[in-house]
């Protein structure tokens, strides 16, 4: 007689487009880290600090990576500085009274761009344009 051995199970990932990814830090370039910059974005509309340590984690990792997450480290670096003048036209403006209403605006774009970030890089897929100004 022969003794049969156990087959060793070991966990499959369900999904194989993130094989590899499971042991990433979220400090480290990559989609993680560009999940992070987009949350901290958005948490910085409560907590107004965490959009510097999102930016600085885009500039830190931008060009440390692959060209689709790098689009995204653009597109995130680029949605603050926008952002910055956006802000800034608003603050001009709010002295003729229309600042206020426009800075609502600038909120919203602010939001999509970050949530339009989220559901983009979830799919492991580069920002069509990051250079943009718009939406």
């Amino acid at each position: 007689m022969s003794e049969q051995q156990p087959e060793s199970r070991q966990p499959q990932n369900r999904h194989p487009q993130n094989q590899g990814n499971d042991s990433q830090s979220l400090i480290e370039p990559g989609q993680k880290n560009a999940q992070l910059v987009y949350i901290l974005y958005l948490v910085s509309m409560a907590i107004g600090i965490t959009v510097l340590i999102g930016l600085v984690f885009a500039y830190v990792n931008r060009g440390k990576s692959e060209d689709w997450i790098d689009s995204h480290y653009t597109y995130a670096i680029r949605t603050f500085w926008i952002g910055i003048v956006y802000s800034i036209i608003c603050l001009v403006l709010a002295f003729v009274g229309i600042g206020f209403l426009l800075m609502i605006a600038v909120a919203v774009w602010f939001i999509i761009r970050c949530i339009k970030g989220l559901q983009i890089v979830g799919r492991n897929e580069p920002i069509a344009d990051p250079l943009t100004w718009l939406v």
